[in-house]
């Protein structure tokens, strides 16, 4: 199917977990949706057709590190990211607001400006307005943009969660006018206010007055206890608009995810699959294995005897561990690739059971299983 405007379609609801359709004309996604990190172009150590046989549908890019590297003029040179990466499904990018905090160093705000950056990799100065971030993430050539906005580091001081707020929807304004009017593409507005609900509403109702395709949930899994996120969820999707995609951005275990489900969450990136892999631990039916640990040493069974991609099945929990042991390379991506494929078969699962009515039964059972 062919479509030429970005549209949702809210398809069923078991309680408030929610099953729905996006439509983008690079291809359609599954929600809720499970989204890799490719910060920089890659999803670390994955080859795309790999992704692609995960069910991945849609990726994360990151307008800040792609500014630096490889930079706008070999962006628009290969027309986007897409042709750039070999990946022509959609792509949501991250407008570069998650840096301002996490490069806190390397930068100062200027409310009338934006975000003035030394750049991490040899100090270059960069300014980063939002109107700069539109028109970088339109060099991407990203499917669905996110509005630069201020994401302050995990406080409970009102006053830096108002002031972010304050500045959040300013930049969200600018943002929007700078997008313009291509329908081809979505712009998502980014809540902020950290655990309180009135600031969370407070930045909800303001972002919708200026009306965007999406609404993120931003400055969460920052630092917080996963009972307290969840509960500022509980407390405030309602307020989001019902036809409209909810997006938490940054989380994050399958645990995690499964709880922000059950409170109307749509869509997620996290770059746990990737970086748990880096490390040797991976998520499973039988929950998560180290395979660093001796007691996988002799272990002939593959992490999942159904999994065929990259031939997953062919490779024993013994041989992982033996690739961890020599340091080689391989084990990363293995391992990776394995939770890509078990974040996806989650993901249709938790789909599957919104869809048949029996969402609160396989939530009971997983809520904590990952933690």
């Amino acid at each position: 199917m062919s479509v030429k405007e970005f549209s949702f379609e809210l398809i069923a609801q078991d309680d408030k977990a929610r099953l729905g359709t996006i439509l983008t004309p690079r291809g359609l996604i599954d929600t809720p949706t499970f989204m890799p990190v490719g910060t920089q172009g890659t999803v670390k150590g994955v080859l795309t057709d790999n992704l692609i046989k995960t069910g991945t549908q849609v990726i994360l890019g990151n307008t800040y590190h792609l500014l630096l590297r490889p930079g706008v003029k070999v962006l628009n040179n290969f027309k986007g990211l897409h042709n750039f990466m070999n990946w022509q499904r959609p792509i949501l990018t991250d407008s570069g607001g998650y840096q301002i905090m996490s490069l806190s160093k390397f930068n100062k705000i200027d409310k009338k400006v934006g975000a003035i950056f030394n750049s991490h990799l040899d100090g270059k100065k960069i300014i980063l307005s939002p109107e700069k971030s539109i028109q970088v993430q339109k060099s991407i050539n990203s499917d669905i943009i996110m509005v630069l906005d201020e994401c302050p580091k995990m406080t409970t001081n009102k006053k830096i969660l108002s002031n972010a707020i304050d500045v959040s929807t300013n930049w969200a304004k600018r943002s929007k006018i700078e997008f313009g009017n291509d329908k081809s593409k979505a712009l998502f507005g980014i809540a902020q206010g950290g655990l309180y609900k009135d600031l969370r509403i407070e930045s909800i109702q303001k972002l919708i007055e200026i009306d965007f395709n999406g609404y993120a949930m931003g400055g969460l899994a920052v630092g917080e206890k996963k009972i307290d996120m969840l509960k500022i969820l509980n407390e405030t999707t309602d307020y989001l608009p019902k036809n409209k995609p909810r997006y938490l951005m940054g989380v994050g275990t399958p645990s995690d995810i499964l709880g922000a489900v059950n409170e109307g969450i749509d869509m997620f990136d996290c770059v746990m699959p990737t970086r748990a892999g880096r490390t040797g631990l991976a998520f499973t039916w039988a929950g998560k294995i180290n395979l660093k640990n001796s007691k996988y040493q002799n272990d002939t069974s593959p992490l999942d005897d159904k999994c065929e991609v990259g031939n997953l099945n062919k490779y024993s929990k013994s041989y992982l561990q033996h690739l961890i042991k020599s340091n080689e390379m391989l084990a990363s991506m293995l391992i990776s690739l394995h939770n890509l494929y078990f974040y996806q078969q989650f993901m249709r699962e938790i789909r599957k059971n919104i869809k048949n009515n029996t969402f609160r039964i396989f939530f009971k059972k997983y809520i904590n299983f990952f933690d």
